[in-house]
């Protein structure tokens, strides 16, 4: 049995490249380049027929090493909690203070791009500081 080399992040959303926008600037990842011979995703989507433009949208580690993220449209809104979510790694290796101070510099970043800040989780005996935020659209994630 071979083991798994890679896998995909996929969001099911209502507006792929809004949420792959937002989601480029969390982690900095990249839009891939248009397909050939289109200058720009738009043109591309443009000249598809109405029924098939902009379903999906996707956004990848310019480095290469983390997953590529998909976001596909679905009709359906999102109605309960995530099963999964991401924790946006944003404090590893510090502690104390100057993870906090950390967390929320980069949660004051991420409301500024349509983030919403739900809770503050404070450090304490067993755990250090780490921060719940839901993305444009209200998936969860977590600063940590």
């Amino acid at each position: 049995m071979s083991s798994l080399k890679e896998f995909q992040v996929t969001f099911d959303c209502a507006d792929p490249v809004r949420l792959a926008r937002f989601w480029c600037e969390v982690l900095g990842y990249v839009i891939p380049p248009p397909p050939e011979g289109f200058a720009t995703w738009e043109e591309h989507h443009r000249s598809l027929p109405p029924e098939k433009q902009v379903v999906y949208f996707a956004c990848s580690d310019p480095s290469g090493k983390g997953p590529r993220v998909l976001f596909q449209r679905v009709p359906e809104g999102k109605v309960v909690k995530n099963r999964v979510h991401l924790d946006v790694r944003a404090g590893t290796g510090l502690v104390g203070a100057e993870r906090l101070a950390t967390l929320e510099a980069e949660c004051a970043r991420l409301v500024a791009l349509g983030a919403v800040h739900v809770r503050t989780l404070y450090a304490d005996d067993d755990n250090e500081s780490c921060i719940n935020m839901q993305d444009i659209e209200g998936n969860e994630f977590c600063l940590d």
